[in-house]
């Protein structure tokens, strides 16, 4: 098990409609107001990292979005010690104009800004934008390369570059971030583009919610790769949290929560998803597999399981921890309020357990 302890990160609801695709009463808003003391509150909780989402278009319940890099900017402003992670989308975003875009907020704020890259997965938001739309590993092709300007354009001085998608000539930027070497890079995907591109690039790769075994193969998978590059990568899980005294409470919202879903929004999300997850050359992407339930919280987060007590969920999160995970991306049916009780009642738990574990004597071996 890591010596570091595990870190914690939320989806920053900057997106209407919550995070479960249902009409269960959701007491969270994507206003800028209602974020601004969640971020607070995510801050004084313990928390180290919000992740803002980006969409460009209406669906599955979500009618209004902010756009992420101005959110996470003011989120930024509203805190102190919380780092916010902006969704980028290669093809509306070139790297030169994230690239500057990112330095100015890190100096702004005193290195605490990071980049999510987001790949894309639904073809109808990129034909609505009027944006080119390209096969599955071609779009893992071209973040990559995204990633690799970033990381040239934060790093050096009279940078060049020539790819398939993006060309740069003696192109120096100033000021540069103020993170050494560079804001920290995440990405997401479960297909193999996904993991081999995280395994040669990023600095964290973020898989959907899994069980333990699942997460592990990914992770056994994904350092193995990055090893033989010479490269290490963190890994981050997504979770859909529902702690509460007992367990028959959290498992009575987990059923409230699916019994509410919206079928007609489940299921068009589901077929974009699923058509993005099959498309992968080995049919294994994200949601490709996902059941309808799964689909109500739309990045598997209810398969990690950290439903029932504090006691059940911050041994649950120790055990990511054991099998190699380095952060939990967490989701709440009430942000606020469910962000305190997390942080007043299942971190604590976890410190501690985590701290038994370190104490446990290691086994001899003969």
């Amino acid at each position: 098990m890591s010596q570091s302890s595990i870190k914690f990160a939320y989806w920053v609801p900057n997106v209407s409609g919550g995070l479960v695709v249902s009409k269960i009463e959701q007491r969270t808003s994507w206003t800028i107001d209602y974020n601004r003391k969640l971020a607070q509150i995510a801050e004084q909780s313990g928390f180290d990292y919000a992740l803002t989402q980006i969409r460009f278009t209406a669906g599955y319940g979500a009618e209004f979005q902010h756009e992420s890099v101005a959110f996470s900017h003011a989120l930024l402003a509203a805190t102190e010690k919380l780092k916010v992670i902006a969704a980028i989308l290669p093809g509306p975003w070139t790297p030169s104009v994230a690239a500057k875009q990112l330095a100015t907020i890190d100096q702004l704020t005193a290195g605490r800004v990071a980049v999510n890259i987001v790949s894309g997965w639904f073809k109808g938001e990129f034909q609505a934008i009027g944006e080119p739309w390209l096969e599955h590993d071609e779009r893992y092709r071209r973040s990559e390369e995204f990633i690799r300007a970033l990381k040239g354009i934060w790093t050096t001085d009279n940078f060049t570059f020539k790819g398939d998608f993006y060309r740069f000539h003696d192109y120096t930027l100033k000021p540069k971030p103020i993170q050494r070497p560079h804001p920290e890079i995440f990405q997401g995907g479960s297909s193999r583009a996904a993991r081999d591109m995280a395994a040669r690039v990023s600095d964290w790769y973020f898989t959907n919610g899994n069980t333990v075994e699942g997460i592990k193969a990914q992770v056994d998978d994904i350092r193995a790769k990055a090893a033989a590059n010479g490269h290490s990568v963190k890994i981050g899980v997504n979770a859909f949290i529902i702690a509460r005294d007992t367990e028959e409470e959290a498992r009575a919202v987990l059923a409230e929560i699916v019994d509410k879903a919206d079928p007609e929004a489940v299921n068009a999300f589901g077929d974009a998803a699923k058509q993005a997850g099959q498309s992968s050359p080995e049919g294994e992407g994200n949601w490709a597999k996902s059941t309808f339930q799964d689909l109500v919280q739309y990045n598997d987060g209810f398969k990690t399981n950290l439903i029932g007590t504090p006691r059940q969920i911050a041994e649950r999160i120790v055990e990511l921890k054991s099998v190699g995970v380095d952060l939990v991306l967490s989701a709440f049916l009430h942000f606020q309020e469910e962000v305190a009780y997390f942080g007043r009642y299942v971190l604590p738990l976890v410190r501690e357990l985590e701290a038994a574990a370190q104490r446990k004597p290691v086994a001899e071996t003969a």
